[in-house]
Formats: C-alpha cells, structure tokens, sequence
C-alpha cells in the first residue's frame, strides 16, 4: 500500500473510463469485428475453400499489374505479418493459385504472382463474397450511415496508420 493509501504505485494516473456509450459502442465493434470476418470466411471455405485471408491475397494481387507484388508490398496491404504472408503464400503456391518470382532488381526480393488457377478460383468466389459483404454489411445500414461508417473508420485508421509509423 502507498502512502496515500492505494494500492497503485505512485504515479500511475486513474485512467479516463468509458462512460456507459462509449464502452456499449465498443462492445458492439469487437462483436462485429469477430462475427463478420468469421461469417464472410465460413461462407467462403463452405462454397470455395478459401479463407478470408486466401481471398483477400487473391484479390489484391488481381488488382496489381501483371497481377504481381512484392511480397513485402502485399503483406503491408494485407495488414499481415512478412512470416505470416510467406506461410499463406507457400500454402496457395501448394493450391496452385500463386507463384513466386524473384525480383530482378533485389537478390532477396520476391513477388507473389496470380496464377490463372488463382484467377479462376477469385472469379468462381467473388459473386458470393459480394453477396455476402453486401448482405452482412451494406443492406443493414442506411447510405447515411454507411457514409458516417466510412469517414469514422478513416478517422481511426489513420490514427493507427500514425502510430504504426
């Protein structure tokens, strides 16, 4: 016990709670942040047998030129790890939906290249995945609320973009 009674160290300030709609707001994020990307996966891995991150990197890298990025590149778009990128990869690479190629200019560089199995498998799941982001996320809300979504989720992003830096 401190001198001033409390059982804190001294210097340690009280943190600022979360009045009762603040923690109400993030109790429903953190449902919503867990239940939408399991549902989106289970329905991918049921009707494709792709992952929510398999088609994630399936579609960036159709997105790219050449449907080709750097490894290093596509795990900082992914929001993975460069180890947990280079597990996902070697595991699609065995599936035949991707390649890697070395970078002519980086001796230790490598891209993730789309194959046309890849492509295919992306094309076969995109309708469904639509449906079922469009289902689960869009269709409940109002434009106007889709809309103040977007610009407070870019206000957040861009706080943690800051403090990844």
């Amino acid at each position: 016990m401190t001198a001033d009674g409390t059982d804190e160290p001294p210097g340690i300030d009280e943190p600022p709670w979360l009045d009762e709609t603040e923690q109400a707001v993030w109790r429903q994020y953190i449902s919503v942040m867990r239940l939408l990307p399991d549902r989106l996966s289970a329905s991918l891995s049921r009707s494709h047998g792709l992952t929510l991150i398999d088609y994630e990197v399936l579609a960036r890298l159709s997105e790219a030129p050449l449907r080709r990025m750097r490894m290093t590149e596509l795990a900082e778009g992914a929001l993975l790890s460069k180890s947990r990128l280079s597990h996902q990869i070697s595991r699609m690479e065995k599936d035949g939906w991707v390649r890697r190629e070395p970078c002519e200019t980086d001796g230790r560089g490598f891209f993730a290249v789309l194959t046309d199995q890849g492509w295919d498998k992306l094309l076969a799941a995109v309708p469904l995945h639509v449906r079922d982001v469009r289902e689960a996320f869009v269709t409940p809300l109002s434009r106007e609320q889709l809309v103040a979504l977007g610009d407070a989720l870019d206000v957040i992003g861009k706080g943690l973009e800051q403090g990844r830096g």
